[in-house]
């Protein structure tokens, strides 16, 4: 009925992103919830998104807004060979967790954490959108650009984002905290830098060194929401339940309405 092929289907339901229930004929009974996620899961097929990495995403999504809540207002689509998310607050690759930077309008009442960066020179701005374009089909190219865009200006915010995020999906944590903490170095009051830079360390298993980032996030930014929540599930893992608490608590009280 919905144009959606069997094939992707049967893969969501393998990897337990989809969980429909049996009728009386044994037949697959599938909620909204359900064939949101299917008709979600055709589309990034149909943008030539690996189904390995729309079924990686997907899950993690999952997981990330808990089993039951809707996916109303969550917008998710390829950006390049790449599945980025985006809701009403801020816009994040869907596999690792990274923000990226959003240079969409904001709606109205979304309450944006902003950059505090200045604007870049003309010579690192060029590296930076050749980057840009070279990401999808040519990721090692891209790199290297990103790179001369962090030569030519230290202070310049966006391809440090970029650069983290390629470096996180290719499993490459060390160096993306690296890079991170090369970025703190020139803008150290940036909650972004903080935030991307505790998720690598978290991806790497530094649970102590991630929970100090997302601290460092949170004092400079205290409605960073997503800061909360990802301190609040780390502290909930190490049997530290007050501070789990706190930040759960922080973390409902910032999600828009």
């Amino acid at each position: 009925m919905l144009g959606i092929p069997r094939s992707v289907a049967a893969r969501l339901i393998a990897d337990g992103v989809v969980t429909p229930s049996r009728g009386a004929r044994r037949e697959y009974l599938f909620t909204f919830q359900d064939m949101v996620m299917l008709r979600t899961a055709n589309s990034l097929r149909e943008a030539q998104i690996p189904s390995r990495r729309i079924s990686r995403a997907l899950s993690k999504l999952k997981a990330s807004r808990g089993q039951e809540a809707p996916l109303t207002g969550v917008r998710i689509r390829a950006i390049g060979n790449e599945v980025a998310t985006r809701d009403t607050v801020r816009q994040w690759q869907a596999e690792s967790g990274q923000l990226l930077m959003d240079f969409e309008p904001e709606e109205a009442g979304a309450a944006a954490v902003h950059s505090l960066h200045q604007a870049p020179s003309t010579e690192a701005s060029i590296w930076f959108q050749t980057g840009c374009k070279l990401e999808a089909e040519a990721p090692g190219e891209a790199e290297q650009a990103y790179r001369r865009a962090l030569s030519a200006d230290g202070s310049y915010l966006e391809p440090y984002l970029n650069l983290g995020c390629m470096l996180c999906a290719a499993g490459h944590f060390g160096e993306a905290v690296a890079l991170y903490r090369c970025g703190l170095a020139h803008l150290p009051d940036e909650p972004l830098m903080h935030f991307n830079l505790a998720v690598a360390l978290e991806d790497d298993g530094l649970q102590a060194e991630a929970l100090a980032s997302y601290g460092h996030c949170i004092e400079l930014a205290p409605e960073f929401a997503d800061a909360h929540f990802n301190a609040a599930r780390l502290y909930e893992a190490l049997g530290d339940d007050m501070r789990a608490i706190r930040h759960f608590n922080a973390y409902r009280k910032l999600q828009p309405r």
